[in-house]
């Protein structure tokens, strides 16, 4: 018996968008489901052009600027805290809930252990073993600016490799957190892009992709299915097809605009 009640959830798949426009809707959706217009919500998102998101607090000057806009990567600073993610060739989640509903109850590391069990059993759907997301990380400290190079608590693993990388914001008395799980791809293309030059090996020695974990590749939309039903059971979760509503794409219009597009913001720190 699940220690949860069931609950009908919003479920969003949305298009592919820009860094800007993917941190303008978590937010809109966060003001929404705070106000009690909308449904706690779940939403699958990637990123289009590649975007390298900041964490809220870390400087700017962590990012090579040069080589990224010769890259064509677009740049953001999350509303989240954590470093630096290089979103490209991933599947993005967020979760969206009032602070008071269980699922993301207590403090910031209990909720990340609760909703790491919607992640866990989604990706062990998917075949992956070995996964292990129930520990503290001891005498934590910032070890460089890369998300992927240490997991947080909770956070998990596979084989000792970072596989998710999630943060969190809490405001209005409502709960965001979004996490990036890479799908594919070669996870040390971040290291030229930031300004330390983290060493490549380094970083592929702490961190991995679904396709090498499993052995096999995954597409984005096998990989949704599986995370929601995943969430779905491990959460005790009714989810309901959705979409946007008119204040939400108003909402993610003005702070697209007025916060995620802005030097002001973006390159605030």
């Amino acid at each position: 018996m699940s220690e949860y009640t069931l609950m009908t959830w919003r479920l969003l798949r949305s298009a592919p968008a820009g860094g800007a426009t993917n941190m303008a809707v978590d937010e809109a959706i966060l003001r929404a489901v705070a106000a009690g217009l909308v449904p706690p919500t779940l939403r699958f998102y990637s990123w289009e052009p590649a975007c390298l998101s900041l964490g809220r607090a870390q400087p700017v000057a962590d990012v090579d600027l040069d080589p990224l806009r010769a890259a064509g990567f677009g740049l953001v600073r999350r509303p989240t805290g954590g470093r630096a993610i290089l979103h490209v060739d991933e599947l993005t989640y967020s979760v969206v809930a009032p602070q008071d509903d269980p699922r993301v109850a207590g403090g910031i590391v209990e909720s990340y252990r609760r909703l790491s069990a919607g992640l866990m059993r989604g990706l062990e759907r998917l075949g992956m073993v070995n996964l292990v997301a129930d520990q503290r990380v001891e005498n934590q400290r910032p070890e460089g600016p890369v998300c992927f190079e240490v997991p947080s608590d909770y956070e998990i693993t596979v084989g000792g490799r970072k596989l998710v990388g999630s943060a969190q914001m809490r405001a209005q008395r409502a709960v965001l957190q979004h996490g990036a799980l890479p799908l594919y791809g070669d996870i040390t293309r971040i290291c030229p892009l930031l300004a330390a030059h983290p060493d490549p090996e380094r970083v592929r020695a702490r961190a991995t992709t679904v396709e090498q974990a499993l052995g096999r590749p995954v597409t984005w939309e096998e990989t949704v299915e599986a995370l929601a039903v995943g969430f779905a059971e491990a959460l005790n979760l009714h989810l309901e097809p959705g979409a946007l509503t008119q204040e939400e794409h108003a909402w993610a219009e003005e702070l697209r605009a007025e916060r995620y597009t802005t030097d002001g913001w973006n390159h605030r720190i």
